[in-house]
């Protein structure tokens, strides 16, 4: 049941992640990635050092392992920054595949060598539709544009993913989860704010841009990553690296729901078997095995 429960604070915080694309098509025009990437951080990071510090969570700073937290915070900045360049170099398509499909196998083999994870077959299989769905999802029949950059910087996005996902597990085993995320995602932004140098910032005190930034910080941030590390905290870390494919499926849904999209029948197939792998790492086992009974009866 332990697991179980962890499941759906997972995939609590991946259909609030999918939400992250819908609110930036209601940017202004001229807003830089980058820029809302860092603003994420630090509004998210803020909320929840204030909800830290008001539950006296933080601790002392002997508590904390200054290494573990800074690898932390820079996997979670590296991720940001691969994955918006990846996307603007080699497109959207490819660079969803290659990093959104990278972070299960990364997740999978970081979780067995350093934490003596064995996912098993049954994460196997639900990775391997998930990852196929993403892929029929992404590629929508348009023209592929493979950047060598843009692949190794994917990857990079998949393996950053992965790895904030493993050190932070291990970071909650002696601290406050509250505390854990707010200390990595602030520092995760200070790390990206010598990015801003030279930026044109006009754009984010326009009143629209201001309500997509706090949607981004409270919703797909403060309140996922409440979400994340309880969910982590309850499950390996594979399988919470799989679970968050649920992400583009609540992207792509919100898409045709909310922004005029057309779900083509390729689309439709990848949401489809996405869902279908969810459902396998959701569902106990004892279920499943019982609905297979019962359809083959």
């Amino acid at each position: 049941m332990k697991n179980n429960t962890g499941t759906f604070y997972i995939l609590g915080a991946a259909l609030l992640w999918g939400t992250t694309g819908t609110a930036q098509s209601f940017a202004p025009v001229g807003y830089d990635s980058t820029v809302i990437g860092f603003l994420r951080l630090a509004v998210g990071g803020l909320a929840l050092l204030i909800l830290a510090y008001s539950r006296r969570e933080l601790g002392h700073l002997g508590d904390w392992r200054i290494g573990p937290t800074l690898l932390a915070a820079f996997f979670m900045a590296s991720y940001q920054v691969c994955f918006f360049v990846a996307v603007h170099k080699t497109g959207v398509a490819v660079g969803t595949i290659v990093g959104i499909g990278s972070a299960p196998i990364a997740g999978g083999l970081l979780g067995y060598l350093f934490r003596g994870e064995r996912p098993g077959r049954r994460w196997l299989v639900a990775t391997l539709l998930a990852i196929s769905g993403c892929s029929l999802l992404s590629l929508g029949g348009a023209a592929l544009n493979v950047d060598s950059l843009g692949i190794l910087l994917a990857v990079g996005a998949g393996i950053s993913y992965a790895g904030y996902a493993l050190v932070i597990k291990g970071l909650l085993e002696k601290l406050a989860p509250n505390a854990v995320m707010a200390v990595v995602v602030c520092l995760g932004a200070l790390l990206l704010a010598p990015l801003l140098i030279g930026k044109d910032l006009s754009w984010v005190v326009q009143p629209r841009m201001i309500l997509v930034v706090l949607h981004l910080g409270l919703a797909t941030m403060a309140l996922s990553y409440w979400l994340f590390v309880r969910g982590l905290q309850r499950a390996q870390v594979a399988s919470v690296v799989t679970l968050s494919l649920a992400e583009p499926m609540t992207a792509g849904l919100l898409g045709v729901l909310l922004l005029g999209e057309q779900l083509t029948p390729q689309a439709f197939g990848g949401i489809s078997l996405i869902f279908a792998g969810l459902l396998l790492l959701v569902l106990p086992t004892r279920r499943i095995l019982r609905q297979v009974s019962e359809d083959a009866g």
